[in-house]
């Protein structure tokens, strides 16, 4: 029988595709061997479009990739060997990527944001063969070799700097042939990567090519990605989203808007433009950063068919606003994305039924993902009746192998038989839909009461005059802790502590209601846009020259 693959649209028809390639090498067929097989299949398709309108073809990008390639083997570079880069997004930092992978090495990226001392000390931890930084960390990156013996070169990805190889003079002259096939194994380390270190000191997060596949695979079909999209991710790619998200249209075959970094009117401005992109990723700090600048309401979005979300809880209420606005489909992923990727899905179907009138679907996370397995628990692991708040447990095979050089954190993020723990609290309805209540270590304790601040986070932001809010617990004397609500306010909106109170007493049980409230201009946050609740708790509200009080 001939089985007809016909000219398949959407992510279903990607792996018929790529079974009819002959290069295709069962289980082998890895991250690193996307590019070449994507460039067998569309030579001449667009696999990336620059800030400045110029587009990439699949061809385009393999040669100099392949150049880069050749590189990395003069360098001895290949399984076992990590390649760090500390870097802007842009399309040398991505052939950075695409090579690495190509030659079974394992990917590094740190964040831009770090300082030398952090820096260092990530660097002596992952001690890695070669360092790839922008021009513009040069300074801050200055005598790293000599710091770090491991680090063999030092590259500079946009022109000369002190101490450092020229990217187009080294890519100039070397061969763009394709190499031999790379030979990693589907358990090696594709991406070391450090977390945004929300609970502490950054950990450094293993994940495997099988691992790395999986996720793409899960958030295609999660997504419903198709091979006419333009997808932009506004996520760095020091960011798991910024690497998976670019890798997963990679594999399918759709181009990525590739900018330097987040700003606001520029992806709002591409955003509304005809050839803009089709679909894209926005952590809900950046949704609402884009729908506030001016004239974006007045704007056309017609071209804009999805809104990917993720990373950090969204209030329902600029949900509700950015549905209204955009008028396009939506779709929520959420999970310990570097450790677990995604574990449960609020789809664009389930986003449809909310704006017909389900409203309140938009409080939940949605059911688990494609090949995702999710317990309720005790903290002894003893699965809780359904509609009881718990730990979150799940099992998939898009699971990180550890944390490297953390033998005890990894035995307690990963407990045995593939479940994997990351600490965060919720809870499963009759539907299968999952309900958040923040993470077990955020949970607030007041005279012996469990309180979740997700709960009274998710109530204070449909306020009109709340921006964005944190809660958190305080030692007190009486109660054990006590809950504060750190706010920011939307711009010429006034409202009081007294009136923040009223309105929580009158949607909260009385126990749960803030007894402070304070008024700041901004959160602070990670990289990814999720606020650091860790340092909150350590602010007082005369250091942070906060306006309100208690209540």
């Amino acid at each position: 029988m001939t089985l007809d693959l016909g000219t398949a649209d959407t992510a279903t028809g990607i792996e018929l595709e790529v079974l009819a390639d002959e290069s295709y090498r069962s289980f082998n067929v890895l991250p690193g061997d996307w590019l070449r097989l994507q460039t067998r299949r569309a030579a001449g398709n667009t696999a990336f479009v620059l800030g400045d309108g110029t587009r990439m073809t699949y061809a385009q990008v393999n040669d100099r990739v392949n150049q880069l390639v050749h590189y990395l083997h003069e360098k001895g570079i290949g399984r076992g060997d990590r390649v760090a880069t500390m870097a802007t997004d842009g399309l040398r930092h991505v052939e950075v990527l695409l090579a690495t992978l190509k030659v079974g090495a394992t990917f590094m990226p740190l964040n831009y944001r770090l300082s030398r001392q952090e820096a260092d000390v990530l660097l002596g931890r992952g001690r890695p063969a070669l360092l790839f930084h922008s021009g513009r960390y040069a300074d801050l990156l200055a005598g790293v070799a000599d710091a770090h013996p491991s680090i063999a070169e030092v590259v500079c990805l946009d022109g000369p700097a002190a101490g450092a190889l020229d990217y187009e003079q080294m890519m100039t002259g070397r061969p763009a042939v394709e190499p031999p096939p790379q030979q990693a194994q589907a358990e090696d380390i594709a991406v070391l990567a450090f977390t945004s270190g929300t609970t502490g000191l950054p950990k450094g997060v293993m994940t495997s090519y099988r691992m790395f596949h999986g996720i793409c695979i899960v958030q295609l079909l999660e997504c419903e990605m198709k091979r006419s999209d333009v997808y932009l991710t506004s996520s760095p790619l020091f960011h798991s989203a910024g690497y998976f998200q670019t890798m997963m249209c990679l594999y399918l075959g759709c181009p990525v808007l590739l900018l330097p970094q987040f700003d606001a009117e520029e992806v709002q401005g591409w955003l509304a433009r005809p050839d803009g992109p089709t679909a894209v990723f926005l952590v809900p700090t950046m949704l609402q950063r884009v729908m506030s600048v001016p004239g974006a309401r007045e704007a056309n979005y017609h071209q804009l068919r999805m809104i990917c979300y993720g990373a950090a809880p969204m209030a329902p209420a600029l949900l509700r606003d950015a549905i209204e606005m955009f008028g396009c489909d939506f779709a929520n992923s959420f999970g310990a994305g570097t450790e677990n990727g995604a574990s449960a899905w609020l789809t664009p179907a389930d986003h449809k039924r909310a704006a017909a009138g389900e409203w309140h679907l938009l409080g939940s996370v949605g059911r688990p993902g494609i090949g995702n397995e999710m317990r309720i628990c005790d903290p002894d692991l003893v699965d809780v009746p359904t509609g009881v708040v718990g730990e979150i447990v799940t099992r998939n095979n898009t699971t990180m192998s550890g944390y490297q050089g953390l033998p005890e954190k990894t035995r307690q993020s990963l407990p045995g038989d593939g479940w994997f723990r990351a600490g965060d609290l919720g809870m499963l309805d009759e539907d299968g839909f999952l309900w958040l209540n923040g993470r077990s270590s955020d949970m607030v304790i007041r005279g012996g009461e469990n309180i979740y601040p997700l709960e009274i986070e998710h109530v204070m932001t449909e306020h009109p005059a709340v921006s964005e809010v944190a809660v958190v617990g305080v030692p007190d004397e009486h109660w054990g802790e006590q809950v504060r609500a750190w706010v920011v306010l939307r711009e010429g909106v006034p409202v009081t502590p007294a009136e923040l109170h009223a309105y929580c007493l009158e949607h909260l049980g009385r126990y749960k209601v803030p007894a402070e409230y304070w008024f700041v201009p901004e959160l602070p946050k990670n990289a990814s846009g999720k606020i650091l609740k860790r340092e909150l708790v350590q602010w007082s509200p005369q250091d942070a020259g906060a306006g309100g009080g208690s209540v």
